[in-house]
Parts: C-alpha cells; structure tokens; sequence
C-alpha cells in the first residue's frame, strides 16, 4: 500500500466509526420509536412537575446579566485575546452566569427542584439521553455535512484546534464543550426560557418549546450554518423537559452530542463540519 494512502486512511478512520454507529444507533432508535407509537406509549415517560417560580422580569435579568458579563468579557478590538485565553473567559462567564441566575431566582422563592436538577433518576436520564443521541446524531450530522458544502462551518473551538493540539487545549475544549455548555445552555434554554413560556402557553406546550429551540439555534448564529441542525437538536431536548421537567437528561443528551463532535475535531488533523451546541 501507498505510504501516502496509510495516513489518509488513518484519518479517515475515525469518521467511519462514527457513521457506522450512527447509523446503528438510528436504526435502532426508530424502530423503538415505531414499536412505542404502535404500543400507544409516549416516547418521554411525563413526570409530574409544578410550573417554574420566575416571571418575565427574572428572565429579563438573567439576560441582561449575562449579556453584560460578556460584554465586559469581550477583548478589545485592538487587542484580542488569545483563543485559550477567550474560550477559559467563556467558561467562567457560563458558569458565573449561570450561579447568579440561581442566586437571584432562589431569592425570588425557586426551589433546587424548580431548577430541574433533581437527582435520583440517574439511570432512567442516561436511558432518554442515549435513546435520543441514537435518534438525532445521524441525520444532524448528514445535515451539517451537507450545510457545509455550502457554508463553511465556523466556530472559536475549531480555530482553537487548527492551531494548538497540546493536553492542556484538549482538557479546555472537553470542559468547555462537553461539560459548561450543556450544563449552562440546557438550564438558560430549557428551564430559565423554556419554563417560564410553558407557563404562559400551558395550553400548547409545542410553542414554548419551539421559542426555547429558536432561541437556542439563533445564539449559534455566526457559526456557518449549524444554527439550522441545531434547530432540530434543541427540538428533541425541549421535548424531553417538558414531558420531564428535568434538565439532567437534556444535560446528558448535549454532553453526548458535542462529545461526538469533539472527538471527531480531535481525532482529525482539519475540522470536520460537526456542529457543537
């Protein structure tokens, strides 16, 4: 064999892998899907939940926090930061964000439950999370594929990545992509936002779901297009906090989508076109 063809086919490699499960696991997930709708049993077992705490002026507050943290975050156009140094300040504002939101609402009379983070369904969360990532990761990742080809997908990660390999870069990517984004994007999305619209459209919960996902595709715009496969993404957990009330599984299911992602930046000497929510 070539010595030029080894490389290709070692890069290649992990990509196939990927597709292969991917497609596996979607298989799998619609033929679940099928048998439960055939059943007449709902896809996301509903658990009881009572309607979140917080009104529409919370919700303005939690925004103009952390609109005004990123603001302060944000480098100087005449002297940017380095990506390292950026991508630490976003993990911090998520998570500092992300704490003052709970402070303020806990004194505005939220409970740890109302946040959606009860424990204590552990198993029952990774079961919804892995069934979902079966169910969407295969036609998100053909989507963004195909998205790519028309528009490059763009991100501060995968820049990021094209310029530094070190451990210390892959340790800030992993923390920031699979552990602060889920967690801080699922509790502003799916339960600050998506809470408080369900109680306003208790009577059609699909359109507080549909505002979260709109809401969530377009703070990813700038990003080529990946704000279109990301629609879809938000779609599946705004359905799963709704009929759960939880964010726990919707934290799972977005830790597990972006892990995909990167592994695969990782795994590549050039980025392929996965989105990251």
């Amino acid at each position: 064999m070539d010595d030029a063809v080894v490389p290709s086919i070692r890069n290649a490699l992990p990509q196939a892998v990927v597709l292969v499960a991917a497609v596996a696991g979607f298989l799998w997930a619609a033929t679940l899907v099928r048998d439960r709708l055939r059943r007449g049993l709902p896809l996301v077992e509903p658990r009881p939940h009572p309607p979140v705490a917080w009104e529409s002026g919370d919700v303005a507050v939690v925004v103009v926090a952390y609109l005004l943290g990123a603001s302060l975050l944000a480098p100087a156009a005449t002297d940017p930061k380095p990506l390292f140094d950026r991508l630490a300040d976003n993990v911090v504002l998520s998570l500092g964000t992300m704490l003052a939101a709970m402070s303020w609402l806990s004194w505005r009379g939220a409970t740890w439950g109302s946040f959606g983070l009860a424990g204590g369904r552990g198993r029952e969360d990774l079961q919804i999370a892995y069934r979902g990532l079966a169910l969407v990761v295969f036609p998100l990742l053909m989507f963004a594929a195909a998205l790519n080809a028309v528009v490059r997908y763009e991100h501060p990660i995968v820049d990021f990545l094209s310029g530094q390999r070190t451990a210390a870069a892959a340790a800030l990517v992993i923390l920031s992509a699979v552990v602060v984004a889920p967690l801080a994007e699922e509790f502003f999305f799916r339960r600050v936002l998506q809470g408080w619209l369900e109680k306003h459209f208790a009577d059609d919960p699909w359109t507080a779901v549909s505002l979260s996902a709109l809401a969530f595709s377009l703070a990813h715009a700038g990003q080529g297009l990946a704000f279109l496969p990301l629609f879809p993404l938000a779609m599946v957990l705004g359905f799963i906090a709704e009929r759960t009330g939880s964010i726990v599984p919707c934290v799972f299911l977005h830790a597990m989508f972006n892990a995909v992602s990167v592994f695969l930046l990782l795994s590549q000497p050039s980025a392929p076109a996965v989105p990251a929510g």
